[in-house]
């Protein structure tokens, strides 16, 4: 790999990935839109598709394939092979983490990919608001809150947040910036305390790394679009194939047009 991961236009990204490069995708692809992947069986689709509509704040819906489709409008690639990793989970099972699930994909799948918070860290970064896991090298840290998400059918399950460290000046200027893309999870769920949120320990994340805060700085909370794959853990469908965890689909997409006045 040569150059700035920044640098790299999806097509590259997707290519380096498809040919074997595992990692998460924070400042990748600069001003491209990231997303979640949540494949799940047609008989499903409509359930998962109930869950984001009733879920808007973690689970913001881009695009939506057609069954068994492995690209979709926003992403010109592979859906199987284009990704740095996957999970996969049977029976609400996690069954594997790989880098091509082209084996386990079926003609019935339906694809969805959902807004996710790294699209604003470009725009929070030239803000002035540092984005401590890229700086640390880490992958994001995400938790399990005990706020519950309103249910669909038998799809059901907890909030799951992303976590940024922030200064207490730049509070206001990540709120201000990140509401103006509700498509990606928009402003934070909380500011401070994590035990408002039943988190005990921000350094045993669920998903992702821990991230070291620095002195004086205080935890910022967004919605996180790995909410699905909470609740397809929870509900138990047949098959899920879904992204790993800090490792998106890059899209065809460009961060400004998800920008809302």
């Amino acid at each position: 790999m040569d150059g700035s991961p920044g640098a790299y236009s999806p097509h590259e990204a997707r290519a380096l990935f498809r040919d074997g490069l595992r990692t998460p995708t924070a400042g990748w692809c600069t001003g491209r839109t990231q997303a979640n992947l949540i494949a799940v069986p047609r008989d499903y689709a409509y359930e998962v598709l109930l869950f984001a509509q009733r879920n808007p704040k973690p689970c913001p819906v881009l695009d939506v394939s057609e069954p068994g489709a492995t690209s979709t409008t926003v992403f010109d690639g592979d859906l199987r092979t284009d990704l740095p990793a996957y999970r996969v989970y049977v029976d609400g099972k996690y069954a594997d983490e790989v880098d091509d699930v082209r084996e386990h994909w079926r003609d019935d799948l339906v694809a969805f990919l959902i807004g996710c918070s790294f699209t604003f860290e470009d725009a929070l970064a030239a803000a002035g608001v540092p984005i401590r896991h890229v700086e640390q090298g880490r992958n994001v840290p995400m938790y399990r809150t005990d706020r519950a998400c309103r249910s669909a059918g038998d799809l059901a399950g907890p909030l799951v947040v992303s976590m940024r460290p922030v200064a207490p000046d730049l509070v206001a200027t990540a709120v201000r910036v990140t509401s103006r893309y509700p498509a990606v999870h928009g402003a934070p769920v909380h500011v401070g305390d994590p035990s408002a949120l039943g988190i005990d320990d921000l350094d045993r994340p669920d998903f992702g790394d821990p991230v070291e805060i620095p002195d004086g700085e205080l935890p910022v909370f967004w919605a996180c679009g790995v909410t699905p794959q909470a609740a397809v853990m929870a509900s138990r469908p047949p098959l899920a194939i879904c992204h790993a965890p800090g490792h998106m689909a890059i899209t065809d997409g460009h961060d400004t047009e998800l920008v809302v006045p």
